[in-house]
């Protein structure tokens, strides 16, 4: 009966694992699907799975959304699910998360996969990559041109939430935009001149094809390019008339005729020339600059009589067409007579000088430039400065000089040339008798540091970047002229070694690849030194930031995780902590760790980072699991390791001894009486299917009938049942001997019953019995209580022998007191005799060393 009940149980827990390894499969690979918007708030009801699979039930991952445990209801969480953070614009297809669920009794607990559908919103409008877009347009392109405009807008949404078209802010009349295909086309729709609009500013606005469209826009900038189709024109402003006396000097000015070009840059250029219209003597008189339009004496003038020249000037554009005709202008040169000796200036320099030009050092106060001797033939002349410049003039008494100074310090930056024109007048200032041009140039000190366009500058770079390249170019200006002007760039001491910079360009670059795992932002001093003297110097200070890339793998913190846990533990109870790190950042830093390959009842708790178990484990059934754990972060491309478990089962005393010999309660076996005493008679063989001291069995006889004079006993340990003294008459007949079989667990050791019976008869035919006593008591005592069958302790039934062992160890130690106390004397004797010889021999030593000293 106890062997069918037991195959029957064995039989149920077998079908209860094929029933939940089918189920499982079954789940896995027909998972559950529901739909969800993004952006939902906290509580928005999903779905259920509370008509498909019985409670209660527990989600592992309970980041986006929660599960009810009684009702089997999902809801959203706080953690608001943003679609294209989930999935990266590059997914094809649905954006889904994968949840696993826990549900079922602990009896039958199942492991169920939700594939949750993110459903797209518009929550994200149109964005350009560049706020600016600019490109250039000739003016001389026809109506109906197109051009491809670089940058169109991204919208993060899918579907047609992320589909986009393309307007005009406020329609432009010279330009529209159309869609071409995956390209972003502009048409000219009306000419474009430079002269009239130089730049053309728009708003390009995208819009998104959602319910509620979005929209974002970008400034259109078009800059209209110069072609050269005009001509030059005189200014109004140009002089048409001029008057010079009559013995003015070859060189002199006359006047200087402008014209104007409306086109820019080469286009605008002018040449100015003479026509061939003018007289033979104008043109040997006068001379024209063709670049300035300075019209000058080629000759010295003696003219006694008036005179009148008309000269014809052009001014023609190199680059326009031939046919087109040059502009024209007429100067008349009006030529007075000499009547006598004019007023004339000279000049003796005060200050440094070179070519009839003053040297002025910049920044210097007020300083004295040069003495001007007014010869005046006329009478009543004085002079004066023409316009307003920093320079005066002051008379000397009565002798008619003037000095010449400087009225305040000058900065080379603002202006670096003046020319002072000195003009002789009448007292009035009405008569105009000479005019006299002097230079005066500036010249530069390094007063000015070089100045940065920005005083931090700030990088954002990934690590693994290339070597060498670039990141930053930095720029300083110094307003100084020529060497004082001249910026060299250098890193302070302190800044890393692995960045460099290029002392001419200031262009930053880094020598090695970076890594954010080993540092993360850098911060570096830029130094730009001018080349005065002495030097002076600023500073601009670089932060570079690194950012992550997904370059690390999970790593476990042993590529082997073995665990012990304890057989029939409940149903999701913790096997043991999983620990894994990734040194990444953000996504790249998240790890989910799943089972791979593994066919037993386990599965990764990644809230908790915590192996469990999803059903009861039978040692006796399996004694050790062994499977991998594959590890993988959230970057893209995701990276992944793997460490491999081995759990093993441990024992709990939860199966009783069974007894396989005797066979049944009924089975009897004949004794002769001859049977000389200590003789086997028969064995008891049990076995336990636990391990270590939960097998360790061990047997008890506890009781008998007849219960007086029980000539048998039995090995508590191998099960032996013996005769313990000789069968006499009195013994004849059936013995029922009463044995409990008990394991070794703790705390309480499992028992089991069995009856053997003995028969002492002179014939040894085989006996039959139909019963078993029924007089012993049903409840067992437990198998440490003394029984007086039991011979397993002989000391406790032969007082003499333990009396005799008790005087044995008196006698022992008493031997061993007398032996130590003989060594301590024996010691003792031997100390005092080295003593006293060594008193005889010091007084010899001092009496010998006071001896040796006499002689000395």
């Amino acid at each position: 009966m106890g062997d069918g009940i037991c195959d029957n149980m064995n039989a149920a827990v077998l079908l209860q694992k094929v029933l939940f390894v089918v189920v499982l499969k079954q789940a896995m690979c027909s998972a559950l699907s529901l739909r969800v918007q993004e952006e939902q708030q906290e509580g928005v009801h999903i779905g259920t799975i509370g008509r498909d699979y019985p409670g209660p039930y527990r989600l592992l991952d309970q980041d986006y959304i929660h599960l009810h445990e009684s009702t089997g209801d999902l809801y959203t969480t706080k953690q608001i699910i943003d679609r294209e953070i989930v999935c990266p614009p590059q997914h094809d297809g649905d954006c889904t998360i994968t949840l696993y669920a826990v549900v079922g009794p602990q009896n039958i607990t199942e492991v169920i996969e939700i594939v949750l559908i993110v459903e797209d919103i518009n929550d994200n409008a149109p964005l350009f990559p560049e706020s600016v877009i600019s490109f250039s347009v000739a003016e001389d392109e026809s109506v109906g041109a197109s051009f491809i405009l670089d940058g169109e807008a991204q919208d993060r949404d899918s579907d047609i939430n992320g589909e986009i078209t393309y307007h005009l802010q406020n329609d432009s009349e010279f330009f529209a935009v159309i869609e071409g295909g995956p390209t972003l086309v502009l048409v000219l729709q009306k000419e474009l001149d430079r002269e009239v609009q130089d730049n053309h500013q728009m708003t390009l606005v995208a819009v998104d094809h959602g319910l509620r469209p979005l929209s974002g826009t970008a400034t259109l900038m078009v800059t209209v390019t110069d072609v050269n189709d005009n001509c030059p024109e005189f200014d109004l402003d140009s002089p048409h008339s001029a008057t010079i006396s009559g013995n003015t000097s070859k060189g002199s000015v006359i006047a200087q005729v402008k014209a104007t070009d409306r086109d820019v840059g080469p286009n605008a250029a002018i040449d100015y020339s003479f026509s061939w219209k003018n007289s033979d003597k104008a043109m040997a008189l006068f001379q024209l600059d063709r670049h300035s339009g300075l019209i000058t004496l080629a000759d010295d003038v003696h003219a006694d009589s008036p005179d009148e020249f008309v000269l014809n000037v052009l001014a023609s554009d190199p680059l326009c067409s031939p046919r087109s005709p040059p502009a024209t202008s007429e100067v008349t040169v009006s030529v007075t007579p000499v009547t006598g000796p004019e007023p004339v200036i000279k000049i003796r320099f005060i200050a440094e000088h070179e070519n009839q030009t003053i040297l002025l050092q910049e920044n210097m106060p007020p300083a004295a430039l040069a003495l001007l001797e007014l010869e005046d033939s006329v009478g009543g002349c004085v002079l004066s400065i023409e316009g307003d410049v920093p320079f005066s003039l002051k008379p000397q008494t009565q002798n008619g000089n003037y000095l010449l100074s400087s009225s305040k310090p000058l900065d080379f930056e603002m202006h670096s040339e003046y020319h002072v024109s000195v003009v002789i007048t009448n007292a009035q200032g009405k008569c105009l008798y000479y005019k006299k041009e002097i230079k005066v140039l500036l010249v530069d000190v390094n007063d000015n540091a070089p100045r940065f366009n920005q005083t931090h500058y700030q990088i954002v770079l990934e690590e693994n970047n290339k070597p060498g390249a670039g990141i930053l170019q930095v720029r300083a200006f110094d307003p100084d002229s020529q060497h004082n002007g001249r910026v060299f760039y250098r890193l302070s001491r302190n800044a890393s070694p692995i960045f460099h910079i290029d002392r001419v360009t200031g262009e930053l670059s880094v020598s090695v690849s970076l890594d954010r795992e080993q540092q993360e932002s850098y911060t570096l001093t830029v130094l730009a030194r001018d080349s005065g003297i002495p030097p002076l110097e600023t500073s601009a200070s670089v932060s570079v930031h690194v950012l992550d890339q997904n370059d690390n793998v999970p790593a476990f913190l042993t590529p082997h995780f073995i665990f012990f846990v304890m057989e029939n533990i409940p149903r999701l109870a913790p096997v043991g902590k999983i620990g894994v790190t990734d040194i990444d950042k953000g996504d790249n830093g998240e790890v989910d760790v799943r089972v791979f390959n593994g066919t037993g009842p386990f599965v990764m708790d990644n809230i908790q980072g915590t192996l469990r178990c999803t059903e009861e484990l039978d040692r006796e059934e399996r004694d050790r699991y062994e499977f991998f754990l594959v590890a993988l972060d959230r970057g893209s491309p995701s990276l992944s390791s793997s460490a491999r478990v081995t759990i093993f089962i441990e024992d709990m005393n939860d199966n009783q001894p069974q007894v396989i010999l005797p066979s049944s309660n009924l089975t009897c076996l004949t004794v002769s009486p001859s049977t000389p005493a200590g003789s086997m008679v028969t064995r008891i063989y049990a076995v336990d299917v636990d391990s270590g001291i939960n097998s360790d069995i061990t047997y008890h006889l506890v009781g008998s009938e007849p219960a007086q004079n029980c000539p048998f006993q039995i090995d508590p340990h191998s099960g032996n049942v013996s005769l313990a003294q000789h069968l006499m008459g009195q013994d004849y007949g059936m013995h029922h001997l009463f044995i409990v079989v008990s394991d070794g667990g703790k705390p309480i050791p499992l028992q089991t019953t069995v009856w053997v019976n003995l028969l002492v008869n002179e014939t040894l035919a085989q006996c039959h019995l139909n019963s078993v006593p029924k007089s012993l008591p049903s409840r067992l005592p437990r198998p440490t209580m003394p029984n007086p069958c039991e011979t397993s302790e002989p000391y406790g039934q032969n007082p003499k022998l333990i009396l005799l062992l008790g005087l044995g160890m008196v006698v022992l130690s008493l031997c061993l007191l007398s032996i130590a106390v003989g060594l301590f004397v024996k010691q003792r004797n031997r100390r005092h005799h080295v003593n006293v010889k060594a008193c005889e021999i010091m007084p010899l030593r001092e009496q010998r060393s006071s001896d040796h000293w006499e002689k000395d």
